[in-house]
């Protein structure tokens, strides 16, 4: 197997990782305002993913590093194109990250929900825009002969990248509310729970729509399969989660966005960005590729490291793997998270 392909498959393993659990912190996230009905239950929701969501974005640094190590033509002509997109997401990203550590910072009920909305908002925008842009890639855009995209930014805004954002902001609240029903104890539990049934429905419905169009339109038999397994997986999880079994529920939508993300990777190579100009040139895993000597490079660090932070994130899930509840939050911190 050839390197640039090698590493078209670690790239699609650090998205797969990045969207199946930062996927879930989103989902936390939007929430919020909807599941809560004080802050002290606020706060049972922002522990479940405190120890966790600043090291569930570790997935997408290295995502981007990769790509900008692996295939710079792509990295290149993906940021240069859909700049204002991926600035919206940086931006979002940046002030949900702040939130979290400033909410606690003052015992005022107007600082904190002023947090909880920057929270919302900071988990809403990258949960649709996510979609749009992997829509697009997958899609194609106007790129020339030169590899430069030549559209602009409401080129990116289509029917078929519209859908897909609607699929990817009900997938990530379906996996959000489920893992809240598992990390949680008491009414926020049941609430979490019988939220993620109607919700993952939607979402089923939404994926079956898009992922169907995507292959018609560039699926391949490996896509298919990945696909079939998606959806199966996700009515699994909610067939599960009727039964109140939530760690199950949970490993249904996690197996379906894994599957859903391989099989658009799949529908997707050889090529990395696809154009729609007769006259244009598409990226592809051969023509966006560094040089021999940087991917053999790439390659022995990423034997040595990768395992090591596996080994550390697993360790940290381990640890924080309890359930929380109210009656764990001290009544006496007021401002506390």
């Amino acid at each position: 197997m050839e390197l640039t392909t090698i590493w078209f498959i670690l790239i699609a393993v650090l998205w797969i990782g990045y969207f199946t659990l930062e996927g879930f912190d989103f989902g936390v996230g939007m929430l919020l305002p909807v599941l809560a009905r004080n802050d002290t239950e606020r706060r049972v929701m922002i522990n479940t993913i405190g120890p966790v969501w600043d090291g569930n974005e570790v997935w997408l640094l290295v995502a981007g590093g990769a790509t900008f190590a692996a295939f710079p033509e792509w990295y290149a002509t993906l940021f240069s194109g859909f700049y204002l997109p991926l600035l919206l997401i940086l931006v979002a990203l940046i002030v949900r990250g702040v939130a979290f550590e400033y909410r606690a910072k003052r015992d005022d009920d107007r600082w904190r929900s002023r947090w909880d909305a920057a929270i919302f908002v900071g988990s809403l925008l990258p949960s649709i825009l996510w979609g749009v842009a992997f829509a697009n890639i997958l899609r194609g855009v106007p790129i020339d002969s030169d590899l430069e995209y030549v559209g602009g930014f409401f080129n990116l805004l289509n029917p078929y990248a519209l859908l897909g954002g609607a699929m990817t902001l009900l997938l990530f609240l379906t996996h959000g509310a489920l893992f809240i029903a598992l990390k949680t104890d008491g009414e926020i539990r049941h609430r979490a729970r019988s939220l993620a049934l109607p919700v993952g429905a939607a979402a089923a419905v939404a994926a079956v729509l898009f992922l169907g169009w995507t292959q018609v339109e560039t699926g391949s038999v490996g896509s298919a399969v990945a696909f079939l397994g998606a959806a199966g997986a996700l009515l699994a999880g909610l067939a599960v989660a009727v039964r109140g079994r939530e760690g199950w529920a949970f490993l249904g939508t996690f197996v379906a966005i894994a599957l859903g993300v391989a099989g658009l990777f799949l529908a997707l190579f050889p090529d990395v960005m696809p154009t729609t100009l007769a006259t244009g040139t598409g990226l592809t895993t051969t023509n966006a590729a560094a040089t021999a000597y940087t991917l053999r490079i790439m390659t022995v660090v990423a034997v040595i490291f990768t395992p090591l932070v596996l080994a550390y994130q697993g360790w940290t899930y381990w640890v924080f793997r309890k359930r929380i509840a109210v009656h764990h939050i001290p009544a006496a911190v007021g401002a506390g998270r």
